[in-house]
């Protein structure tokens, strides 16, 4: 009963249904976790223990799931990483809250990220470090960097991560888990502080890929508080992966994330050696084109710090949150309770949001990113017309050390093969694939398929799983 943190969610949900053990099991098996490993490791920001144990006795077949820290949970802090929130109780849950709760989950502890999403190694977090369980010395990714950690140091039994230019694939890759980014509206947003409201999205990060299918299945489906998302039936993702195979998959290698001079050695080794395996396993390989991807990385960085801008502007210390003391007028409360309360790299991404949607500047860079938007999603369309599946990178390096990268820009190319999938609001996923030579760190490779085929993208996963295990 002490190792039941060690179950994903398939095996938890069959030990619970046979009896086996109960929810609160699991609950104290994962707080024991915590305890042991949280000191090092740093995933968790706060862990309501009492709270949880309350919803397992009430609930003795929910599966406890942990939760990234800018995703409301009535009664429990939604901080987002950031000082500006320090305080804040949420009143309410988010739809995927409300969702997980009603398909046999429960919330179990909060992890930790890059202040408000803006960051690619959970170093922007104002609230603590955490590191990779693979080697303490290395970032855990980010910014769902608390989640990753959690889930790839056996400190939870499935996490929920958000995903605005890669902040799932990415830290899922560094730390060896599988994690989802949905089509932009399979899941509602609802509940879930917005960075950029036409790029987030909520997924699953797990350890296999048949978790991820009952975990999305549980969080998906239409909400009247989310007008992006569809109303549309969701299939039973679980059931559609059974019997998945590789045979015929028509896989596409963008020769565009293939000729890139900061690709490491070792990721382009273990994404080759992926390829061969698929092929292997039946699959036909075609080199495709995405032409504009080029410009993907400027198109983000101009319409995410845009749309942050006008997100963040509600966190002015007057109704929730971090409120200067040393304020004299309505003026000087905004300004310095937003100096006081933001850390450096979301202030960037303000400044810089602000900057292009100022008069005179609008249609130079945020209206003429929006039109390069456009050209890349009609690349994605284009493609998805020949090949069923692209397989890429996932991030063109291995965990970097705590501190390494300082350079903003520099730290910014780590999103470099996940953000054109997330401007074209088409479904992708990270798999681990293997393990750097030496170093012994985890590698994933990314898959994407196109918008609302969740179900095709699950089944190449769980085919490419089986084949690489």
């Amino acid at each position: 009963m002490s190792e039941l943190y060690k179950l994903g969610i398939a095996e938890a949900r069959e030990g619970l249904e046979k009896g086996d053990f109960t929810s609160e099991d699991i609950v104290r098996s994962v707080i024991g976790r915590y305890r042991e490993k949280n000191a090092d490791i740093g995933a968790y920001v706060t862990f309501d223990e009492e709270g949880a144990l309350e919803l397992a006795r009430a609930n003795l077949k929910a599966v406890p799931i942990a939760v990234k820290d800018l995703i409301n949970v009535r009664g429990q802090p939604c901080t987002c990483g950031s000082k500006i929130l320090e305080g804040y109780v949420s009143p309410y849950d988010a739809t995927v809250i409300s969702n997980m709760k009603a398909n046999g989950f429960i919330p179990c502890g909060r992890v930790n990220m890059d202040e408000f999403a803006m960051g690619s190694s959970t170093e922007n977090s104002a609230l603590a470090v955490t590191r990779n369980p693979y080697d303490l010395t290395r970032v855990p990714g980010g910014s769902s960097g608390g989640s990753a950690a959690a889930v790839g140091g056996d400190m939870c039994i499935a996490a929920l991560g958000t995903d605005t230019g890669g902040s799932i694939r990415q830290p899922a890759s560094f730390c060896n888990c599988v994690g989802i980014k949905p089509s932009y509206g399979r899941v509602s947003r609802y509940g879930v502080t917005a960075f950029a409201s036409s790029l987030d999205q909520v997924g699953p990060m797990t350890k296999s890929v048949r978790d991820s299918a009952i975990l999305l299945k549980a969080l998906a489906g239409h909400d009247r508080m989310d007008g992006t998302t569809p109303d549309e039936p969701v299939p039973d993702y679980e059931r559609v992966i059974e019997g998945a195979t590789m045979k015929g998959v028509k896989i596409g290698l963008p020769k565009e994330y293939f000729n890139v001079s900061g690709l490491d050695s070792e990721v382009k080794r273990i994404t080759d050696e992926a390829v061969a395996k698929c092929v292997a396993a039946g699959a036909e390989i075609r080199e495709v084109s995405l032409p504009h991807t080029e410009y993907a990385m400027a198109v983000y960085y101009i319409i995410a710090p845009a749309e942050a801008s006008a997100n963040l502007a509600r966190f002015d210390g007057v109704r929730y949150g971090h409120r200067s003391d040393k304020s004299v007028d309505v003026y000087s409360l905004y300004t310095k309770s937003r100096a006081e309360g933001f850390g450096p790299e979301v202030k960037r991404r303000i400044i810089m949001g602000t900057y292009v949607l100022s008069s005179g500047y609008y249609d130079a860079y945020y209206g003429r990113a929006q039109k390069v938007r456009t050209l890349i999603k009609r690349d994605f369309d284009e493609v998805f017309r020949d090949v069923d599946v692209l397989l890429t990178p996932c991030a063109p390096t291995p965990a970097f050390k705590l501190g390494e990268l300082q350079d903003p820009l520099t730290m910014y190319l780590n999103d470099l093969y996940t953000i054109p999938s997330a401007l074209a609001g088409v479904c992708a996923a990270s798999v681990p694939a293997g393990f750097t030579a030496g170093t012994n760190l985890p590698v994933g490779v990314q898959f994407i398929c196109g918008g609302f085929e969740e179900s095709r993208l699950l089944s190449v996963c769980k085919s490419f799983e089986e084949i690489n295990s």
